[in-house]
């Protein structure tokens, strides 16, 4: 049995918009970290990604299937149960996107700054 994912794997307070490194839509690169340690189902997916709705989460799924990164299986057996899982090609996104997390955490407080004094409210 596999290890559950831990709810608090994300910041909550760390806006996932504000680095300006994307892959793909907002939640991709958190998906891909989410899948980084084997498939998981979509209802294991909600957990640390809370702040998803149903529809977005299935959207950035289907989005991440359609470039190759991710491959959806169903499950054989009397429930249907459907898991993701990255492919090679998408496990090749993991270390570009450890290096972005890394950089957005080392200039966490300039990419504050800057977004607070565009809006008009200085820190």
């Amino acid at each position: 049995m596999r290890e559950p994912l831990d709810p608090d794997m994300f910041d909550p307070v760390c806006p996932s918009d504000l680095t300006p490194i994307r892959f793909g839509d907002k939640w991709y690169g958190m998906i891909v970290r989410c899948l980084e340690h084997g498939p998981r189902r979509f209802s294991e997916l909600r957990i640390p990604l809370r702040g998803i709705s149903a529809k977005v989460l299935t959207r950035s799924l289907r989005a991440l299937e359609r470039d190759g990164m991710v491959v959806r299986t169903e499950l054989p057996g009397p429930v249907r149960q459907v898991e993701y899982e990255l492919t090679p090609l998408g496990r090749s996104l993991l270390e570009p996107i450890a290096a972005a997390y890394a950089w957005a955490e080392e200039h966490w407080e300039k990419l504050l700054d800057a977004r607070e004094a565009a809006a008009g409210h200085p820190r």
